[in-house]
């Protein structure tokens, strides 16, 4: 199910899960469903997997974020998207905020609901794999 999710396999991903596969589901990286298709610019599977009820604030374990993940891969709709079913741009390591002030996605620094004291901060090292 995680390859359906990076693909971008849609009818055979949500079958399963209207079929009871938790939508919640993670691999060994902590990665859910809902990561990996909104990583890889999947716009409808992410929405269809919000509206089942996937969470948007789901940290894998390097400390990530979905909406951080959606602002570096620059899928500016799936960050709205994120943003409209209660993802947190503060969540993570480097957050949504810190992410798009790192790569220069000024046009959402807005969208993120960026405030004064979250720029200028320092961005934490993600935690060892090793």
């Amino acid at each position: 199910m995680f390859e359906a999710a990076r693909s971008g396999n849609a009818e055979l991903l949500l079958a399963a899960i209207d079929a009871r596969l938790p939508v919640n589901l993670t691999n060994d990286k902590g990665n859910t469903l809902l990561m990996l298709a909104a990583y890889a610019g999947h716009t409808g599977l992410t929405k269809e997997l919000l509206k089942r009820g996937a969470d948007p604030n789901r940290i894998n374990d390097l400390g990530q974020s979905i909406v951080a993940g959606a602002v570096f891969k620059a899928h500016d709709e799936i960050v709205r998207a994120l943003l409209e079913k209660g993802a947190d741009p503060r969540a993570g390591t480097p957050n949504a905020i810190q992410a798009a002030h790192m790569f220069g996605r000024k046009e959402l620094m807005e969208v993120l609901g960026t405030k004064e004291g979250d720029i200028g901060l320092e961005v934490p090292t993600p935690p060892s794999t090793h």
